[in-house]
């Protein structure tokens, strides 16, 4: 199993993948606006020795109150649901966030269950201030800090790319 960046030739794989793992296409029609709008920041892949893709994590911009802090949001989160329970996502998401770390992002957002998240170092948002405008998110919605003084002076809501709205 190889884990790194997407590249072009795995769009489709991605696309496939994200198909099988959710109920809906929403997440892969996501994943495709964020691509075709040049808002994804980072995907990471898991691919197998033919380059199939089998997992991926993709990151895209968010803002706080409107201003650009170099902070991502971490969505969707995929593994194909033959390989679940063998560490693939915990790679993919430490991958994600030493990538992000190296080209100096300072901090990742996610909506996802705290006690799987909480293992890599996120902690609730609200705990720093912040909060997203999803519903019900109070519980699930986490940040992990990538800087030291990412929180510095940063409260109050957090803005996902514009193809997010889609979901609401």
């Amino acid at each position: 199993m190889l884990i790194r960046s997407e590249i072009g030739v795995d769009a489709a794989g991605i696309d496939t993948l994200l198909k099988r793992c959710f109920t809906s296409p929403a997440e892969a029609e996501l994943t495709q606006s964020l691509r075709e709008d040049g808002l994804l920041t980072l995907g990471v892949v898991a691919t197998d020795d033919e380059g199939q893709v089998l997992g991926y994590a993709a990151f895209s911009p968010v803002s706080v109150k409107g201003e650009d802090r170099g902070w991502v949001a971490l969505a969707p989160l995929a593994v194909d649901e033959t390989l679940r329970g063998q560490g693939i996502a915990s790679k993919l998401i430490y991958e994600g966030l030493d990538t992000l770390n190296e080209f100096g992002y300072s901090a990742v957002v996610v909506l996802g269950d705290p006690a799987f998240f909480s293992r890599f170092g996120f902690e609730p948002a609200a705990r720093v201030g912040l909060h997203s405008r999803w519903p019900d998110s109070e519980a699930t919605f986490q940040v992990y800090r990538l800087a030291e003084t990412a929180f510095e002076g940063a409260d109050g809501e957090i803005d996902f790319a514009e193809p997010f709205n889609r979901l609401l």
